[in-house]
């Protein structure tokens, strides 16, 4: 049976980790998000590809995220220097 000061024990270490972790991290949370955007980008393009011409071999396994992916279709197409939907059936601007 845990005892109060095991439990003040586990509590300080799971705070001091949580302490290291953000003060380690801290510096390239910056960098971290530009790369997680940079990997969404590529996925929206690899699922949206084929309505835009661009052959993809698994067009068939990508088919069923679009509807998932529709409502960050618009930023994602602004930020790819985009004005309007590259998608001549699909317009969301």
């Amino acid at each position: 049976m845990p005892t109060k000061r095991s439990d003040n024990w586990r509590a300080w270490l799971s705070q001091a980790r949580f302490f290291l972790e953000e003060s380690y991290s801290a510096r390239y949370r910056g960098a971290i998000a530009r790369s997680r955007r940079d990997h969404d980008d590529l996925f929206m393009l690899l699922v949206f590809g084929e309505m835009m011409g661009v052959p993809n071999p698994a067009a068939y396994y990508t088919l069923e995220l679009q509807p998932l992916l529709l409502e960050r279709f618009h930023d994602w197409h602004r930020r790819m220097g985009m004005e309007h939907s590259p998608l001549d059936h699909f317009r969301c601007c």
